[in-house]
Protein backbone atom coordinates (compact mmCIF):
# COMPACT_ATOMS: atom_id res chain seq x y z
CA UNK A 1 0.00 0.00 0.00
CA UNK A 2 3.19 2.18 0.60
CA UNK A 3 4.60 1.97 -2.19
CA UNK A 4 1.16 2.56 -4.44
CA UNK A 5 1.11 5.63 -2.86
CA UNK A 6 4.53 6.64 -3.59
CA UNK A 7 4.14 5.85 -7.20
CA UNK A 8 1.39 7.85 -7.64
CA UNK A 9 3.14 10.82 -6.05
CA UNK A 10 5.73 10.37 -8.47
CA UNK A 11 3.34 10.64 -11.47
CA UNK A 12 1.60 13.54 -10.11
CA UNK A 13 4.67 14.73 -9.80
CA UNK A 14 6.13 14.47 -13.44
CA UNK A 15 3.28 14.60 -15.63
CA UNK A 16 2.66 18.34 -15.07
CA UNK A 17 6.71 18.79 -15.54
CA UNK A 18 6.63 17.13 -18.62
CA UNK A 19 3.63 19.02 -20.12
CA UNK A 20 5.61 22.56 -19.38
CA UNK A 21 8.47 21.04 -20.80
CA UNK A 22 6.67 20.39 -24.32
CA UNK A 23 4.58 23.45 -24.12
CA UNK A 24 7.69 25.43 -23.83
CA UNK A 25 9.69 23.43 -26.68
CA UNK A 26 6.85 24.15 -28.81
CA UNK A 27 7.00 27.83 -28.52
CA UNK A 28 10.11 27.78 -28.95
CA UNK A 29 9.98 26.01 -32.22
CA UNK A 30 8.00 28.32 -34.46
CA UNK A 31 10.53 30.08 -36.40
CA UNK A 32 10.22 33.11 -38.62
CA UNK A 33 11.17 33.77 -42.10
CA UNK A 34 11.85 36.44 -43.91
CA UNK A 35 11.59 35.65 -47.97
CA UNK A 36 12.38 37.38 -50.87
CA UNK A 37 13.05 37.80 -55.08
CA UNK A 38 16.10 37.15 -56.47
CA UNK A 39 16.89 39.11 -59.32
CA UNK A 40 20.00 40.35 -61.40
CA UNK A 41 21.53 43.72 -62.24
CA UNK A 42 22.48 44.34 -65.94
CA UNK A 43 25.43 43.98 -67.66
CA UNK A 44 26.72 45.22 -70.95
CA UNK A 45 27.62 43.53 -74.08
CA UNK A 46 28.60 44.65 -77.86
CA UNK A 47 27.40 43.09 -80.97
CA UNK A 48 29.63 43.58 -83.66
CA UNK A 49 28.60 43.05 -86.93
CA UNK A 50 31.20 42.59 -90.24
CA UNK A 51 29.95 42.56 -93.86
CA UNK A 52 32.71 41.71 -96.35
CA UNK A 53 32.98 41.73 -99.76
CA UNK A 54 34.62 38.90 -101.89
CA UNK A 55 37.18 40.41 -105.54
CA UNK A 56 36.99 37.00 -107.56
CA UNK A 57 38.76 38.41 -111.17
CA UNK A 58 38.99 35.70 -113.92
CA UNK A 59 41.53 36.41 -116.22
CA UNK A 60 39.85 36.35 -120.57
CA UNK A 61 41.49 33.70 -122.73
CA UNK A 62 42.91 36.43 -124.93
CA UNK A 63 44.72 37.98 -122.37
CA UNK A 64 48.42 37.10 -124.08
CA UNK A 65 47.10 39.36 -126.80
CA UNK A 66 45.31 42.63 -125.49
CA UNK A 67 48.36 44.48 -125.47
CA UNK A 68 49.47 43.43 -129.15
CA UNK A 69 45.82 43.46 -130.12
CA UNK A 70 44.30 46.53 -128.52
CA UNK A 71 47.10 48.18 -126.72
CA UNK A 72 45.98 47.46 -122.99
CA UNK A 73 48.58 47.26 -120.81
CA UNK A 74 49.41 45.06 -117.77
CA UNK A 75 46.54 42.71 -118.55
CA UNK A 76 46.00 40.02 -115.82
CA UNK A 77 46.41 36.39 -116.65
CA UNK A 78 46.08 34.35 -113.38
CA UNK A 79 42.60 33.84 -111.01
CA UNK A 80 43.04 35.97 -108.09
CA UNK A 81 40.54 36.25 -104.77
CA UNK A 82 40.56 38.91 -102.01
CA UNK A 83 38.54 39.60 -99.13
CA UNK A 84 38.25 43.39 -97.97
CA UNK A 85 35.97 45.02 -95.31
CA UNK A 86 33.17 46.64 -96.59
CA UNK A 87 31.28 47.72 -93.31
CA UNK A 88 31.38 47.26 -89.76
CA UNK A 89 28.74 48.16 -87.14
CA UNK A 90 28.36 47.90 -83.36
CA UNK A 91 25.37 48.32 -81.21
CA UNK A 92 25.29 47.48 -77.17
CA UNK A 93 22.91 44.37 -75.48
CA UNK A 94 22.15 43.58 -72.16
CA UNK A 95 21.89 40.43 -70.08
CA UNK A 96 22.17 39.60 -66.73
CA UNK A 97 25.55 40.03 -64.67
CA UNK A 98 26.25 36.71 -62.68
CA UNK A 99 28.39 38.87 -60.33
CA UNK A 100 25.66 41.23 -59.82
CA UNK A 101 22.68 38.82 -58.28
CA UNK A 102 20.87 39.97 -55.21
CA UNK A 103 17.82 38.80 -52.78
CA UNK A 104 15.48 41.74 -52.59
CA UNK A 105 13.97 40.94 -48.59
CA UNK A 106 10.70 41.85 -46.81
CA UNK A 107 8.50 44.59 -48.15
CA UNK A 108 10.93 45.70 -50.58
CA UNK A 109 10.85 42.09 -52.61
CA UNK A 110 6.64 42.76 -53.14
CA UNK A 111 7.32 46.09 -55.04
CA UNK A 112 10.09 44.77 -57.60
CA UNK A 113 9.59 44.88 -61.18
CA UNK A 114 11.57 42.58 -63.17
CA UNK A 115 12.07 42.05 -66.83
CA UNK A 116 11.59 38.69 -68.25
CA UNK A 117 15.46 37.77 -67.81
CA UNK A 118 15.46 38.82 -64.36
CA UNK A 119 17.07 42.33 -64.63
CA UNK A 120 15.52 45.04 -62.46
CA UNK A 121 13.74 47.61 -63.89
CA UNK A 122 12.01 49.28 -61.45
CA UNK A 123 10.76 49.90 -57.76
CA UNK A 124 6.62 50.00 -57.31
CA UNK A 125 6.53 51.24 -60.97
CA UNK A 126 4.11 50.87 -63.81
CA UNK A 127 7.42 49.35 -65.75
CA UNK A 128 5.59 46.37 -68.15
CA UNK A 129 7.61 44.14 -70.86
CA UNK A 130 5.97 44.08 -73.88
CA UNK A 131 7.75 41.63 -75.37
CA UNK A 132 10.20 38.53 -73.87
CA UNK A 133 14.08 38.81 -74.68
CA UNK A 134 15.05 39.36 -78.37
CA UNK A 135 17.07 36.54 -79.20
CA UNK A 136 19.81 36.96 -82.61
CA UNK A 137 21.87 34.46 -83.78
CA UNK A 138 25.16 34.69 -84.90
CA UNK A 139 25.86 33.34 -88.39
CA UNK A 140 29.53 31.93 -89.12
CA UNK A 141 28.42 29.93 -92.66
CA UNK A 142 29.50 31.33 -95.58
CA UNK A 143 26.84 31.16 -98.38
CA UNK A 144 27.55 29.02 -100.71
CA UNK A 145 28.26 30.40 -104.58
CA UNK A 146 26.22 29.28 -106.83
CA UNK A 147 27.01 29.37 -110.50
CA UNK A 148 25.58 32.15 -112.25
CA UNK A 149 25.82 30.79 -116.25
CA UNK A 150 28.64 33.07 -117.33
CA UNK A 151 30.97 31.44 -119.96
CA UNK A 152 33.32 33.67 -122.00
CA UNK A 153 32.14 31.47 -124.81
CA UNK A 154 28.72 32.55 -124.75
CA UNK A 155 29.79 36.07 -126.31
CA UNK A 156 32.10 35.28 -128.41
CA UNK A 157 30.96 34.53 -132.37
CA UNK A 158 34.43 33.59 -133.37
CA UNK A 159 33.85 30.47 -135.15
CA UNK A 160 36.02 27.38 -134.27
CA UNK A 161 36.79 26.28 -137.70
CA UNK A 162 37.32 27.97 -140.93
CA UNK A 163 36.68 26.65 -144.68
CA UNK A 164 39.62 24.63 -146.15
CA UNK A 165 41.20 25.37 -149.57
CA UNK A 166 42.58 23.28 -151.87
CA UNK A 167 45.64 22.35 -150.35
CA UNK A 168 43.58 20.18 -148.01
CA UNK A 169 41.08 19.11 -150.10
CA UNK A 170 38.59 21.77 -148.89
CA UNK A 171 38.14 19.91 -145.27
CA UNK A 172 37.76 22.60 -142.04
CA UNK A 173 40.48 24.25 -140.64
CA UNK A 174 40.90 24.95 -136.67
CA UNK A 175 41.38 28.70 -136.54
CA UNK A 176 43.96 29.14 -133.55
CA UNK A 177 43.69 31.18 -130.61
CA UNK A 178 45.39 34.21 -132.22
CA UNK A 179 43.24 33.87 -134.83
CA UNK A 180 39.95 33.82 -132.57
CA UNK A 181 41.57 36.94 -130.52
CA UNK A 182 42.33 38.55 -133.67
CA UNK A 183 38.39 38.61 -134.71
CA UNK A 184 37.31 39.56 -131.17
CA UNK A 185 39.18 42.32 -131.18
CA UNK A 186 38.01 43.29 -134.69
CA UNK A 187 34.15 43.27 -132.70
CA UNK A 188 35.70 46.06 -130.33
CA UNK A 189 36.75 48.13 -132.19
CA UNK A 190 33.60 47.99 -134.53
CA UNK A 191 31.43 48.27 -131.55
CA UNK A 192 33.56 51.68 -131.02
CA UNK A 193 33.44 52.74 -134.32
CA UNK A 194 29.31 52.30 -134.96
CA UNK A 195 29.16 54.32 -131.37
CA UNK A 196 31.57 57.45 -133.34
CA UNK A 197 29.26 56.82 -136.48
CA UNK A 198 25.97 57.31 -133.96
CA UNK A 199 26.97 60.46 -132.08
CA UNK A 200 28.05 62.23 -135.01
CA UNK A 201 24.74 61.57 -136.82
CA UNK A 202 27.35 59.80 -139.88
CA UNK A 203 24.78 57.23 -140.20
CA UNK A 204 22.68 57.53 -143.50
CA UNK A 205 19.88 57.01 -141.40
CA UNK A 206 18.78 58.44 -138.19
CA UNK A 207 16.88 56.73 -134.93
CA UNK A 208 13.45 57.62 -135.25
CA UNK A 209 13.18 59.10 -131.65
CA UNK A 210 15.82 59.61 -128.45
CA UNK A 211 14.78 56.18 -126.77
CA UNK A 212 16.14 54.28 -129.67
CA UNK A 213 19.27 56.25 -129.92
CA UNK A 214 19.93 55.83 -126.19
CA UNK A 215 18.71 51.65 -127.07
CA UNK A 216 21.65 51.70 -129.39
CA UNK A 217 24.61 53.19 -127.77
CA UNK A 218 23.81 51.37 -124.09
CA UNK A 219 23.65 48.22 -126.59
CA UNK A 220 26.96 49.01 -128.11
CA UNK A 221 28.09 49.69 -124.85
CA UNK A 222 27.36 46.58 -123.42
CA UNK A 223 28.74 44.14 -126.46
CA UNK A 224 31.79 45.95 -126.69
CA UNK A 225 32.47 45.38 -122.83
CA UNK A 226 31.69 41.58 -123.07
CA UNK A 227 34.24 41.36 -126.03
CA UNK A 228 36.97 43.59 -123.84
CA UNK A 229 36.62 41.13 -121.14
CA UNK A 230 38.06 38.43 -123.13
CA UNK A 231 41.11 40.68 -123.23
CA UNK A 232 40.65 42.03 -119.49
CA UNK A 233 38.89 39.71 -117.80
CA UNK A 234 35.90 39.54 -115.37
CA UNK A 235 35.71 40.88 -112.18
CA UNK A 236 32.43 39.92 -109.52
CA UNK A 237 31.84 40.91 -106.05
CA UNK A 238 29.82 38.88 -103.69
CA UNK A 239 29.34 40.06 -99.51
CA UNK A 240 28.89 38.27 -96.50
CA UNK A 241 27.95 39.64 -93.45
CA UNK A 242 29.13 38.01 -89.95
CA UNK A 243 28.07 38.81 -86.21
CA UNK A 244 29.98 38.30 -82.74
CA UNK A 245 29.17 38.87 -79.62
CA UNK A 246 31.78 39.87 -76.62
CA UNK A 247 31.13 41.38 -73.14
CA UNK A 248 34.15 43.42 -71.65
CA UNK A 249 35.45 42.82 -68.37
CA UNK A 250 37.95 44.86 -65.90
CA UNK A 251 40.50 42.76 -66.40
CA UNK A 252 40.79 42.42 -70.73
CA UNK A 253 42.21 45.84 -70.62
CA UNK A 254 44.43 44.44 -73.85
CA UNK A 255 41.68 43.46 -76.05
CA UNK A 256 40.61 40.25 -77.41
CA UNK A 257 40.76 38.66 -80.63
CA UNK A 258 36.83 37.79 -81.68
CA UNK A 259 37.66 36.48 -85.19
CA UNK A 260 40.59 36.48 -87.72
CA UNK A 261 40.13 38.02 -91.22
CA UNK A 262 42.27 36.27 -94.37
CA UNK A 263 42.68 38.40 -97.44
CA UNK A 264 42.08 34.48 -99.84
CA UNK A 265 39.62 32.88 -96.84
CA UNK A 266 37.91 36.07 -95.29
CA UNK A 267 36.64 36.02 -92.00
CA UNK A 268 37.57 32.83 -89.89
CA UNK A 269 37.47 31.60 -86.44
CA UNK A 270 39.83 33.51 -83.97
CA UNK A 271 41.07 29.88 -83.87
CA UNK A 272 42.28 29.69 -87.67
CA UNK A 273 45.97 31.05 -87.73
CA UNK A 274 45.78 31.53 -91.41
CA UNK A 275 43.63 34.85 -90.59
CA UNK A 276 45.50 37.72 -89.29
CA UNK A 277 43.71 38.79 -85.65
CA UNK A 278 40.74 40.84 -85.29
CA UNK A 279 40.77 42.55 -81.66
CA UNK A 280 38.09 43.90 -79.82
CA UNK A 281 39.68 46.45 -77.29
CA UNK A 282 37.42 48.26 -74.43
CA UNK A 283 38.97 51.04 -72.65
CA UNK A 284 36.78 52.30 -69.46
CA UNK A 285 36.16 56.02 -68.39
CA UNK A 286 38.40 55.06 -65.20
CA UNK A 287 37.77 58.80 -63.87
CA UNK A 288 34.05 58.56 -64.06
CA UNK A 289 33.79 55.37 -61.98
CA UNK A 290 36.47 56.74 -59.19
CA UNK A 291 33.86 59.26 -58.33
CA UNK A 292 31.02 57.14 -58.05
CA UNK A 293 33.29 54.98 -55.20
CA UNK A 294 33.58 57.98 -53.54
CA UNK A 295 30.23 59.02 -53.38
CA UNK A 296 29.03 55.54 -53.28
CA UNK A 297 29.33 55.02 -49.69
CA UNK A 298 26.80 55.37 -47.50
CA UNK A 299 26.77 56.46 -43.44
CA UNK A 300 23.64 54.49 -43.04
CA UNK A 301 23.95 51.84 -40.61
CA UNK A 302 20.65 49.89 -42.52
CA UNK A 303 21.82 50.68 -46.43
CA UNK A 304 21.63 47.61 -48.21
CA UNK A 305 19.57 45.85 -45.40
CA UNK A 306 16.67 45.02 -48.23
CA UNK A 307 18.87 44.07 -50.69
CA UNK A 308 18.08 46.45 -53.10
CA UNK A 309 20.62 47.55 -55.37
CA UNK A 310 21.03 49.98 -58.52
CA UNK A 311 24.18 50.20 -61.14
CA UNK A 312 25.92 53.29 -61.67
CA UNK A 313 27.09 52.32 -65.46
CA UNK A 314 30.88 53.51 -66.26
CA UNK A 315 31.57 54.70 -70.04
CA UNK A 316 33.63 52.89 -72.28
CA UNK A 317 35.27 53.21 -75.98
CA UNK A 318 34.99 50.20 -77.70
CA UNK A 319 37.69 49.96 -80.87
CA UNK A 320 37.66 46.79 -83.55
CA UNK A 321 41.38 46.63 -84.38
CA UNK A 322 42.89 45.07 -87.37
CA UNK A 323 46.38 45.12 -88.37
CA UNK A 324 47.27 48.05 -85.78
CA UNK A 325 44.65 50.29 -87.60
CA UNK A 326 41.44 50.76 -86.15
CA UNK A 327 38.77 50.20 -88.17
CA UNK A 328 35.50 51.02 -85.82
CA UNK A 329 34.87 52.44 -82.38
CA UNK A 330 32.35 53.85 -80.66
CA UNK A 331 31.54 55.22 -76.95
CA UNK A 332 29.09 53.97 -75.05
CA UNK A 333 27.63 53.25 -71.40
CA UNK A 334 29.32 50.09 -70.32
CA UNK A 335 27.46 49.16 -66.73
CA UNK A 336 29.87 46.73 -65.47
CA UNK A 337 32.62 49.58 -65.34
CA UNK A 338 30.53 51.43 -62.78
CA UNK A 339 29.77 51.00 -59.59
CA UNK A 340 26.45 49.34 -56.99
CA UNK A 341 25.06 51.05 -54.61
CA UNK A 342 22.22 50.37 -52.22
CA UNK A 343 18.51 51.73 -52.84
CA UNK A 344 18.10 54.11 -49.54
CA UNK A 345 15.67 52.04 -47.90
CA UNK A 346 12.86 55.24 -47.33
CA UNK A 347 12.25 54.83 -50.99
CA UNK A 348 11.40 51.46 -50.48
CA UNK A 349 8.18 50.91 -48.69
CA UNK A 350 5.46 52.31 -51.13
CA UNK A 351 5.28 55.93 -50.85
CA UNK A 352 7.65 56.46 -54.31
CA UNK A 353 8.18 54.87 -57.58
CA UNK A 354 11.15 54.20 -58.56
CA UNK A 355 12.05 53.63 -62.99
CA UNK A 356 15.45 51.61 -62.99
CA UNK A 357 16.98 51.62 -66.86
CA UNK A 358 17.18 47.84 -67.57
CA UNK A 359 20.16 48.13 -70.17
CA UNK A 360 22.34 49.71 -67.54
CA UNK A 361 20.81 49.65 -63.78
CA UNK A 362 20.86 52.95 -63.50
CA UNK A 363 18.09 55.06 -61.63
CA UNK A 364 15.97 57.20 -64.72
CA UNK A 365 13.48 58.58 -62.39
CA UNK A 366 12.54 58.53 -58.55
CA UNK A 367 9.06 60.02 -57.79
CA UNK A 368 6.44 60.58 -55.14
CA UNK A 369 3.00 58.38 -54.88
Amino acid sequence: MKKLLISILVISIVIPAFGQRRKKDDEEAVPTFVEGIVYALPRTGVRVYVKVVQEKFVPGPYAAYAEQLLGITNAKNREAVKWSFEDVKMETFAEPDPDQVYKALGDASFLLNLTPDGRLAGINSEFTAETGPTVKSNEFITTPKYDDGFSFENFNDSPMYTTGDSTNNFRPVRKTVEEKASDAALRVLECRLNQYDIVSGLLDEFHPDGDAYRISLNELKQMEKNYLSLFTGRTTYSHEVFSFDFVPTASGGNGEIIFRFSDEKGVVPSTDLSGKPVMLKVEPQNDLEKKYTGLVKSDNPVAGESGVYYRMPGVGTVSLIYELKIIASVRTAIAQFGSVAPVPEELLFGDYSLKIHPETGAIESVSKK
